[in-house]
């Protein structure tokens, strides 16, 4: 039997020149998982401020008696989407994370919508003050108004950087085209 040579160090073929050969992860792919990544905390913070919304909804409005099924059905259905966008995420559907950012784009501006007509916001901003003598007056809205109206600013602003990183997630996940 022969007895081999322990000899220290590296072994041969393994001192770093065959890197050009050896398979690299392409680029997309390191760009969809940040996607994935950065779309769960915009899921996350949508359904923190869907809680919100539930809750904005169920105060009374001008009307104590009717409930605002609008922004029931509007939090539910977005619930929902937001549901089928994280499976969609998770998965890598394009076609459930299409219908995420459609439907609940949609259901979030009846949500708006509702809420401005169920307190009142739009008059409440149309006859303040604050148009005629073009100076910010705070006691013209209530605190209530003004946090409702932060409320669906922040909403709108978080609906399009959240559909932006969808359009980015799902521009990454399409295949590249071949070329002949």
């Amino acid at each position: 039997m022969q007895h081999r040579k322990l000899t220290s160090g590296r072994p041969s073929g393994t001192d770093g020149s065959d890197y050009s050969y050896r398979m690299v992860v392409d680029s997309r792919y390191q760009l969809v998982a940040k996607g994935k990544k950065y779309l769960s905390l915009h899921f996350i913070t949508e359904a923190v401020l869907l809680l919100i919304g539930a809750t904005l909804a169920y105060l009374p409005g001008i009307e104590a008696d009717a409930p605002n099924t609008v922004a029931y059905s509007s939090v539910i259905v977005s619930v929902v989407s937001l549901i089928i966008g994280n499976i969609g995420r998770g998965r890598s559907r394009s076609g459930l994370l299409r219908f995420y950012a459609v439907v609940s784009s949609i259901v979030m501006l009846l949500l708006i919508a509702s809420l401005a007509t169920q307190h009142l916001l739009l008059k409440a901003i149309q006859d303040s003050k604050l148009w005629r003598t073009g100076k910010y007056d705070v006691n013209d809205l209530s605190h209530f108004q003004i946090g409702l109206l932060l409320y669906m600013v922040t909403l709108s602003v978080l609906k399009l950087c959240t559909v932006k990183a969808v359009a980015f997630l799902l521009f990454n996940m399409v295949p590249p085209k071949k070329t002949s």
